[in-house]
């Protein structure tokens, strides 16, 4: 090999090694920015998030959240699969029912986030109402976000917990918002009891990876090749599952329970794209909803009556 050749080789080797290095540090730098539990900030002024003035009012000042403060949640500790203590809080139906919505929050929200939902399904259709802080928020442990993905285990712990409490005839609808509604998407691909009987799916992700995917080129116009695969083996490392394993795709594709989906259609922070990819591979009854003009997560507020006329049809068929 002549000395040229030697040459450029080193600098090949060299411009690899640089590469491999940044991706090293990149990796690192995703899962600090996205999955540890920490205090983020980089979705501050996220236009992707921003919401009409109208929802604005409703989710910082509605009356739900008094309503939320002035009930008397039972509180409910629970140890989840791998020793993480989770917290749950059970609101019992002002009248006897066997019907309970078991809420999702979603992305560094808390169970408190799902009191908005919780009004309606206590206050108009009488059920019971459960929630719960998702592993790596809230008061529930865990050093790192689930994405859904171990959540789902453990709403299915909470859902054993709810009909050893309620009885065997208990009737189950889970209910999730963005990622509490990959949460109860992923949730539904596991051998859960009959007693769950509907899914409702407002605004969600197909998968965690494909989620990344999107908002590396939204927020930092960075191809998903090599930053994506290799942030997917840190988190593997760290938290215990890769970004392709926890797909929400892949677990409908193995339920068999009715799911209703929501999606806004100006929803630029999870794109309509997915739930309509979700809905077409779903393997059991499902209906799509989509609301123009609402952006993510919105739609409950924005349209509310059409909201709930569409989820109390969808509940009316599969609730007995």
């Amino acid at each position: 090999m002549n000395v040229k050749k030697k040459r450029w080789m080193k600098i090949g080797i060299g411009l690899l090694s640089v590469v491999l290095i940044i991706d090293i540090i990149a990796s690192f730098y995703f899962y600090n920015l996205a999955i540890e539990r920490n205090v983020k900030d980089f979705l501050v002024g996220n236009s992707d998030l921003d919401v009409s003035a109208e929802a604005m009012d409703v989710f910082t000042e509605g009356d739900w959240r008094e309503w939320n403060q002035n009930q008397e949640f039972e509180q409910i500790e629970m140890t989840s699969y791998d020793g993480l203590k989770l917290q749950g809080y059970f609101l019992e139906a002002e009248e006897p029912t066997d019907k309970t919505v078991v809420l999702a929050h979603g992305y560094l929200g808390g169970a408190s986030d799902m009191g908005l939902y919780g009004q309606y399904y206590y206050e108009e259709l009488g059920y019971n109402v459960f929630t719960a802080d998702l592993r790596g928020h809230g008061d529930s442990e865990g050093d790192y976000i689930g994405f859904g993905w171990h959540d789902r285990l453990d709403y299915a712990d909470w859902v054993d917990l709810i009909i050893e409490k309620q009885g065997p005839d208990t009737e189950i609808v889970l209910h999730g918002v963005s990622m509490g509604a990959a949460t109860v998407l992923m949730a539904s691909g596991e051998d859960l009891p009959e007693n769950v009987k509907a899914i409702v799916a407002d605004s969600p992700y197909s998968s965690v990876y494909d989620l990344f995917d999107y908002q590396l080129d939204r927020m930092f116009h960075l191809p998903a090749f090599p930053v994506l695969p290799s942030t997917s083996l840190v988190t593997n490392m760290r938290a215990g599952y890769s970004l392709t394993e926890a797909s929400a795709l892949d677990q409908v594709q193995k339920t068999d329970i009715p799911i209703l989906y929501i999606h806004g259609n100006a929803d630029t922070f999870v794109p309509t794209a997915m739930a309509t990819e979700l809905y077409e591979n779903t393997s059991s009854e499902a209906d799509l909803i989509t609301f123009d003009d609402a952006s993510h997560g919105e739609a409950f507020v924005t349209q509310k009556d059409r909201y709930v006329e569409e989820m109390e049809a969808f509940l009316e068929k599969y609730m007995e």
